[in-house]
């Protein structure tokens, strides 16, 4: 039996996930079919991933819609949702739900003066329960594919999921495997020919540090130039290679370029619940209770 969402998402683990959902009924987000055309839909889902990505504390580090799936990699920053004010949260969830009236009341200044102590305190109470979803990455799924399912059924002039019943979701434990699953997510529409180019939407941190910045922990320069080279080397409407000297991130990750080939092209089926480096997946499946270590032998084959 699949172990429930709330216990594979551990943010004591990482704080990384790559997110994947997939359609049902043979369903099209996007592309065309028997003459129709679905591509206006990869635009809702773009709209929406950037609205959710101002109202939840979970940054987008990449994302890529399919014809009939998505996939999201997504940062967790717990730290920003607990430092946000009662109302601060009040009024991001407003932004996608319309509350209660009690909550409704209380950001009007005026209104909030009539309230009684006893519904001050259970706004408050209310408020702790939505700052949890906030940080969410079920709640941000939610937010995410129940709207699309709304429009796409809508459009369709049909009743019934839209979805799976289940978003997949992989654990990135470490920044190899952080850098492998952006890379293969962000060229996925470029091997498919549904972009020419990827694009970010997270701000990067810099150089990498023992512990994993809010933003991403390798310079923009060096991904985009990693990134680059590799779509070159594996587009199938290019003739261009490798250069010999491999970018600097690959160097400090420790990955040789065919292994990195490898990774951002069969990501996902070379790790099933979490990706990273031996050790990593090691302290995962020890805090998750797992009596094997999944994905040792395509970590060690290569990670190293």
């Amino acid at each position: 039996m699949p172990k429930a969402r709330k216990s594979q998402i551990s943010l004591s683990d990482t704080p990384y996930y790559h997110c994947v959902s997939r359609c049902v009924r043979r369903a099209f987000l996007c592309g065309e079919e028997n003459g129709r055309s679905f591509e206006h839909r990869r635009q809702w889902v773009e709209d929406r991933i950037h609205i959710l990505s101002e109202v939840f504390a979970i940054n987008v580090c990449a994302y890529a819609v399919m014809s009939n799936h998505t996939h999201l990699v997504l940062h967790v920053n717990r730290e920003k949702a607990d430092a946000l004010s009662t109302e601060d949260v009040i009024q991001r969830w407003h932004k996608l739900y319309k509350g209660t009236l009690i909550s409704q009341r209380y950001l009007s200044p005026d209104l909030r003066k009539e309230l009684h102590e006893t519904q001050i305190k259970t706004i408050e109470l209310t408020a702790e329960v939505w700052r949890k979803r906030l940080f969410d990455i079920s709640w941000f799924m939610r937010a995410l594919n129940e709207y699309i399912a709304r429009a796409a059924n809508k459009e369709d002039n049909c009743t019934g999921h839209f979805w799976e019943g289940r978003f997949k979701s992989q654990a990135l434990l470490d920044e190899s495997a952080l850098a492998a699953c952006m890379a293969y997510v962000d060229l996925n529409p470029v091997r498919s020919k549904i972009a020419k180019t990827p694009e970010r939407l997270m701000p990067f941190a810099g150089n990498p540090r023992q512990e994993m910045p809010h933003g991403l922990p390798f310079t923009l320069p060096d991904y985009l130039q990693l990134v680059d080279i590799t779509s070159r080397y594996i587009h199938p409407n290019k003739r261009g290679k490798v250069e010999h000297s491999l970018p600097t991130i690959l160097e400090r990750l420790n990955i040789e370029h065919e292994h990195w080939l490898t990774l951002t092209t069969q990501f996902e089926t070379c790790f099933k619940q979490a990706a990273g480096k031996v050790i990593h997946l090691e302290q995962y499946a020890h805090s998750q209770h797992q009596q094997r270590v999944q994905g040792r032998q395509s970590a060690m084959r290569l990670l190293g």
